[in-house]
């Protein structure tokens, strides 16, 4: 049989639907080769071997999948709000002793493997008994926000603010290379503290604040249970500095830790 040669025949291959091979050995009239019929598929299948019943099994499956990742999301959503009110204390914009003393011994890890100093302040509100009882406890409640707002105006985002409960309030200077960074702020700190006002009308008072500052040096980063040697540190230097008068600044090292 003559072929024309206006009408070639190629050796060719049907075109792949998704997910299935094309049949072969199938030819159309005059020889050709059948064509391919689209097909789509739902999870891999294709949806001509899809019963009605399959179908609408596999449909609501996908849609609780669907669901259950919503929920989840939700879930993670919920745990991160619980665990930022867990750290947050409950009356100012800093976190609490907890969060503080868990952030404190991370940043003293970090430190010491890469050598970096530090410093850690801490510090009370001086006479807050008195401005309690004589003003009322909303007067003493202004004047621990005021405290609370001048700390996080005045200090790097990459410090740590907390208070320990009470009028105790601490500081963790992070990566202090420049040795008057930590005592430099620290200064800045108490001076606004102590120039401010509180109270309504003829109800006006001071605060001040008294302050112990520790600085850790390189060669300090080695020593053991080194969070709580800060800590120690600084609440003696505050004492000293509370003995000297109030509204004042104690500085000391861990070498001079008793």
């Amino acid at each position: 049989m003559k072929i024309s040669s206006q009408s070639p025949v190629r050796a060719t291959t049907a075109p792949r639907a998704a997910g299935r091979s094309a049949p072969a050995g199938k030819a159309g009239p005059a020889g050709q080769a059948a064509a391919a019929v689209p097909t789509t598929s739902l999870m891999g299948i294709p949806t001509e071997e899809l019963t009605p019943k399959v179908r609408v099994a596999i449909e609501t499956l996908m849609n609780e999948v669907e669901r259950l990742r919503r929920d989840l999301d939700e879930v993670k959503h919920q745990n991160s709000h619980l665990e930022k009110l867990a750290d947050e204390d409950s009356l100012l914009p800093v976190i609490n002793r907890r969060a503080f003393v868990r952030e404190l011994s991370r940043a003293m890890s970090f430190a010491q493997r890469y050598t970096q100093p530090s410093s850690l302040a801490f510090f009370d509100v001086n006479n807050m008994k008195t401005i309690n009882d004589e003003l009322g406890h909303a007067a003493g409640d202004a004047a621990l926000m005021h405290v609370a707002e001048m700390l996080l105006e005045h200090v790097r985002h990459s410090d740590v603010v907390g208070r320990l409960g009470g009028d105790e309030f601490v500081i963790l200077f992070t990566d202090t290379q420049n040795e008057n960074h930590a005592p430099v702020i620290v200064e800045r700190i108490r001076s606004y503290v102590a120039k401010a006002q509180f109270g309504e009308g003829e109800r006006r008072f001071n605060a001040s604040c008294s302050f112990g500052v520790v600085s850790v040096t390189p060669e300090q980063l080695t020593m053991k249970d080194l969070p709580n040697q800060m800590l120690s540190c600084a609440d003696e230097a505050l004492y000293s500095a509370k003995h000297k008068g109030k509204n004042l600044v104690g500085f000391a090292t861990l070498s001079d830790l008793s």
